[in-house]
């Protein structure tokens, strides 16, 4: 995303460990990525026949996961510049992403496509939050841009976030349950956010705001999650949705 604060960053620059952040942009990335490789190379689903919205939400999620490790790219490489520049380009694929990520999740219910771990009230809930968390988290880094150390812990936020649906592809869902399932993902997605607070302080002295707002949108997203799926009211919001 863009930021005009990287021309006025603290005393001891910002470049200091701005590696820090591309790296875990790039296993982030990666991760994500090798997640939906394997479960397609081990038979799992046949890419040539999923319906067309998933081929859509698919090259959107991964231009997105493209754009964030060059914009962090960018910024290591001294090209504020471009940087600024190509942030809002990011924020309109963030928008996309959030829409079209939204619709998918509803479509995939509606044509049945549901895994059968889960249930279509917790599928609902788990898709419709995640994008809600998705967005709010942009939408802070957007507004704080100018904020160095805010802005760049916020996008990792949203790497965080996203990778949820390649969790749910690498854990043995089948055998362990939505509930369980979706426990070791929020503990794993944790443990990113632990990593960043481990460098906070090593280089800040302290765990940073928004690294402590970014553990704070897991928890409440899952507990949301939780919430919703066993909502009467939520229950027959996606039964009327696999009813078409």
């Amino acid at each position: 995303m863009a930021s005009n604060a990287y021309s006025a960053a603290p005393a001891r620059g910002f470049m200091a460990d701005q590696a820090f952040f591309t790296r875990f942009a790039v296993a982030l990335t990666a991760f994500i990525l090798f997640g939906f490789i394997q479960f397609e190379l081990r038979g799992f689903v046949n890419i040539m026949t999923v319906p067309w919205f998933l081929h859509v939400h698919g090259a959107l999620m991964v231009t997105w996961l493209a754009m964030y490790v060059l914009q962090s790219s960018l910024i290591s490489a001294g090209q504020v510049a471009v940087h600024r520049k190509t942030g809002w380009l990011a924020l309109l694929l963030a928008v996309g992403v959030v829409g079209f990520g939204s619709f998918t999740g509803i479509s995939a219910i509606r044509v049945g496509m549901v895994p059968p771990f889960f249930t279509n009230p917790f599928f609902l809930a788990l898709n419709q939050v995640g994008m809600i968390a998705f967005a709010g988290v942009v939408a802070l880094a957007i507004v704080k841009r100018r904020q160095v150390e805010w802005h760049r812990r916020l996008m990792v936020g949203t790497g965080i976030i996203v990778m949820e649906p390649a969790l749910g592809r690498l854990l043995p869902m089948p055998l362990m349950g939505q509930t369980a399932g979706e426990l070791t993902a929020a503990l794993i997605q944790l443990l990113m956010v632990g990593i960043l607070a481990r460098h906070d302080r090593k280089v800040l002295g302290r765990v940073h705001p928004a690294t402590l707002t970014l553990a704070l949108v897991l928890v409440v997203s899952h507990l949301a999650i939780e919430l919703l799926a066993r909502t009467p009211a939520f229950q027959a919001l996606a039964a009327s949705i696999a009813a078409g």
